[in-house]
């Protein structure tokens, strides 16, 4: 039918437009996917939902028609039953959707408005090969929070994924020292006098492979909070925001990279600094912070931050270069929501080590990281696992991979000590 084929269209722009508004968010789109974008947004979409809005009222006049009406050789339910009515209107929040998500599952019918969320291959009943997805206007918001309450996730590069893809392969420069030969995986240039043959080079490079791993998070409900859409609604932002961002830190900052991101205090590229002779256990001196200063690679100075564990502050606070604190305590510069340490946010974080051991204090630019993620949060709901207990079982995944751009510390020109976008003090016994 004329109006299947329409709304297909439009799902599909609408698709399309998505996959370029993500480029355009990160940054790779090109000049002519910025075209096609306006295209899409300005003139293609309109005249789509012109034309939908005109069909739809012509089928709107003929419902109006006697029942026994006769459209082409068809009554007017059986012409009804081959055009999927789209809702009219959507669901109001996150615990009525749930509410109609369980209904369906228990075999007492499927709201119009979930028909339009369910997952390709999906039946009536849920289950594992199918589930409906969060309604897309519920999307923004728990991945919204999530990121606000991330501290590592939401400084990372972020690169998105293809809708036929599971994961990105890149190519990079293996470009680990910067001798002469071996700067940005191997070019050079030479001084070329009047007549004498140039000289030619060979790159070489390396491959980052990352593949989408599965954050998965469960709620069991029991039918008192079904019957309870508002405490649903609110319950689960902020069990699942709060959730979600502390896995995904967690395996930013120390991620095993085993079906999970690799973090940072597991990658090669990590340097880490020696105590002093003679310091005491549980300490961090100022002679600490000015070498791990100084092992950091000179281009992450301007974007990168302090990460510690905040039994560390106590002796922060009283750091000084001669006459010259190097701390300034949150508060001291007005509108400034984190302290500095040599003029870098100093970032608390419950993933740092305790005092004294290998991660305590960790200097890391996480635009040396890169993330991954595709699409939302798929929700999946099951009445049968908890079923003794009159409860519901709610399932919310999300795929995403990370790992450190670098994979070994930078040999410099000059000099024998390496320098990282990641630094790292090592354990005081």
């Amino acid at each position: 039918m004329r109006i299947k084929t329409l709304r297909d269209k439009k799902a599909a722009l609408l698709k399309e437009a998505g996959e370029l508004t993500a480029k355009e968010d990160a940054n790779t789109i090109t000049t002519e996917e910025t075209a096609r974008l306006a295209a899409i947004v300005d003139t293609e979409l309109p005249a789509v939902n012109s034309q939908i809005a005109r069909e739809e009222t012509l089928m709107d006049e003929r419902r109006s028609m006697e029942s026994a009406s006769n459209l082409n050789g068809q009554t007017e339910e059986e012409h009804a039953s081959t055009v999927p009515a789209e809702p009219t209107k959507k669901f109001g929040s996150l615990g009525e959707q749930m509410q109609a998500i369980v209904a369906a599952g228990r075999k007492l019918g499927v709201d119009d408005r979930l028909q339009w969320n369910a997952a390709s291959g999906m039946n009536e009943g849920g289950g594992a090969d199918g589930g409906y997805l969060v309604q897309q206007d519920f999307v923004p918001e728990l991945m919204r929070r999530a990121y606000e309450r991330s501290d590592l996730l939401a400084r990372t590069r972020q690169l998105p994924v293809g809708p036929n893809s599971n994961g990105v392969k890149i190519n990079a420069l293996r470009d680990s020292s910067r001798k002469n030969g071996t700067r940005f995986g191997g070019a050079q240039a030479f001084w070329t006098g009047e007549g004498q043959q140039k000289i030619g080079t060979d790159l070489k490079f390396r491959q980052m492979d990352m593949r989408l791993h599965k954050l998965t998070g469960l709620l069991y409900a029991t039918d008192e909070m079904l019957d309870d859409s508002a405490l649903l609604g609110a319950l689960i932002p902020e069990i699942f925001g709060d959730e979600f961002a502390f896995k995904i830190d967690d395996a930013i900052f120390e991620g095993v990279g085993s079906g999970m991101p690799l973090g940072v205090m597991k990658s090669g590229a990590l340097v880490t600094v020696a105590p002093e002779s003679g310091q005491g256990a549980d300490t961090v001196v100022v002679e600490n912070i000015v070498k791990m200063w100084a092992r950091m690679w000179l281009r992450s100075r301007g974007s990168m931050i302090w990460t510690i564990n905040q039994q560390i502050e106590p002796q922060l606070m009283t750091m000084k270069i001669g006459n010259t604190p190097i701390y300034l305590p949150q508060g001291t510069i007005e509108g400034e929501p984190f302290s500095r340490l040599l003029g870098r946010p100093v970032v608390p974080t419950e993933f740092n080590s305790q005092l004294g051991d290998k991660g305590d204090i960790v200097a890391m630019d996480l635009q040396q990281y890169l993330t991954i993620q595709k699409g939302g949060i798929k929700q999946d709901i099951s009445i049968h696992a908890r079923f003794i207990n009159d409860e519901t079982t709610f399932r919310f995944v999300v795929r995403m991979d990370g790992q450190p751009i670098w994979d070994t510390p930078l040999e410099p020109f000059k000099g024998s000590d390496t320098l990282s976008p990641f630094v790292t003090l090592g354990e005081r016994a």
